[in-house]
């Protein structure tokens, strides 16, 4: 079993080359500083650009070092929070407003993939959620109940018709979004940069922010070997924040999450293995996901930290596959990586006001690509006069550190690799 590149594995080796960021190396004037080349940094980057405002990213290490290089690259719509739940904690106005926002997410991705011809792997058919026993079919089923009252095409899919989707048997149904689909999400992340760029916004890698200074009419942000002076600042790096704003961190929990992946699957057993390349995940409260990338590799991940438990997450991993697809035989892993996703009190993500003419975006709960696009996009349209905050549907709150924060992530940790050390035995 091999380990290439524990921070971002398979996407990493496969997705194109990326774009050359250089080193910030002198002083600028900009109209927008965005902090973090990721979805949302680059997304605002992209969308000011065509908006014909001056922007400047400033990465501490490459395009997609963050959660936007290390995920699943699934596109789903929505949240993790039932819609009508979601209604009841924020209110029929903007939870409402918010259900459309994030629903229509992967329309605007895979939008601009066409649009930009971003070469990521795209595939939009659809996501499936798998439900485990009778308790996951209530909850697939309730879901889907809740979002065909707001017209989504979504459909459940009971177990003979989930099996001929997922190609195993395991499973007692599955809710079939097709709203959704899947992405290589470095490929995408690289191809954000790109568009971003040829539309005029400035990109600096390795260009870390370790001062920022806010004045009368402009902020002044520093890095060691440059300044960016800017009328507006966008901080867009959630989990990944380091000196700067660590509460963007700090408010919320930390959930790890690991990805391996096969290499490519013999042609006989790819056929019986998603066959129409759905992405998947299941319903236990550790969950799974599982999908094949277009060099037929078959990704599994779930939560943990790699490092000293990647041996039982990677046992774990090849049990749960051998009982779902007894086919596959000996399983191996080539790749291996792992992030970490952002968890906020409610689930849901939320507008951050950092002073005059600054705005942070975080708490994607572990759905960063399509809310991260759309959040970028509406940060970008706000900036340019074009969007009142007000209209911007997700909360704004002020971000309060948790002091349970590190008891809680060492507990998912701990939690994860206990129940994988045992799950799945036979």
């Amino acid at each position: 079993m091999t380990t290439k590149s524990l921070s971002h594995g398979l996407w990493a080796a496969s997705a194109p080359e990326a774009p050359p960021t250089p080193e910030l190396d002198r002083e600028i004037h900009v109209d927008v500083a965005v902090i973090g080349a990721g979805y949302t940094g680059l997304s605002a980057a992209l969308h000011l650009a065509e908006l014909g405002r001056s922007v400047a990213v400033l990465e501490a290490e490459v395009p997609g070092h963050g959660g936007s290089g290390r995920n699943v690259g699934l596109v789903n719509a929505g949240m993790w929070v039932m819609p009508d739940a979601l209604r009841q904690n924020l209110g029929e106005d903007l939870g409402g407003r918010m259900l459309s926002f994030l629903g229509d997410g992967p329309s605007a991705v895979f939008d601009l993939i066409n649009q930009h011809g971003i070469d990521c792997e795209a595939t939009r058919r659809g996501t499936l959620h798998c439900a485990v026993g009778s308790s996951g079919l209530t909850e697939i089923s309730e879901r889907a109940q809740q979002w065909s009252a707001l017209n989504a095409p979504v459909e459940v899919l009971a177990a003979k018709g989930a099996a001929e989707k997922l190609g195993t048997k395991a499973f007692e149904g599955a809710l079939w979004d097709h709203r959704a689909g899947t992405v290589q999400p470095m490929a995408y992340v690289r191809g954000l940069c790109c568009a971003a760029m040829k539309a005029g916004a400035l990109v600096y890698g390795k260009s870390p922010v370790t001062e920022v200074g806010q004045g009368p009419d402009h902020w002044t942000l520093t890095t060691p070997t440059g300044k960016v002076h800017a009328d507006w600042l966008i901080a867009a790096t959630n989990m990944y924040t380091a000196s700067v704003w660590p509460e963007l961190a700090t408010s919320q929990v930390v959930l790890p999450y690991f990805n391996m992946a096969t290499a490519s699957l013999p042609a006989d057993v790819l056929a019986s293995i998603l066959p129409e390349r759905q992405g998947a995940w299941d319903t236990r409260s550790v969950l799974t996901s599982f999908r094949l990338d277009q060099a037929g590799r078959l990704i599994f991940g779930s939560v943990g930290q790699l490092g000293v438990e990647a041996a039982i997450h990677a046992g774990f991993a090849q049990r749960s596959l051998r009982a779902m697809y007894p086919q596959l035989g000996e399983i191996s892993f080539d790749y291996q990586w792992w992030g970490q996703i952002g968890m906020t009190p409610d689930n849901l993500p939320r507008i951050t006001k950092l002073g005059r003419n600054a705005l942070a975006v975080s708490g994607y709960n572990g759905r960063g690509i399509a809310p991260g696009t759309v959040c970028g996009r509406a940060l970008a349209h706000h900036i340019a006069g074009n969007l009142p905050i007000s209209e911007i549907p997700l909360p704004v709150v002020d971000l309060t550190p948790d002091p349970m924060r590190t008891a809680r992530g060492l507990g998912y940790r701990a939690g994860a690799a206990a129940l994988h050390a045992v799950a799945q035995r036979v």
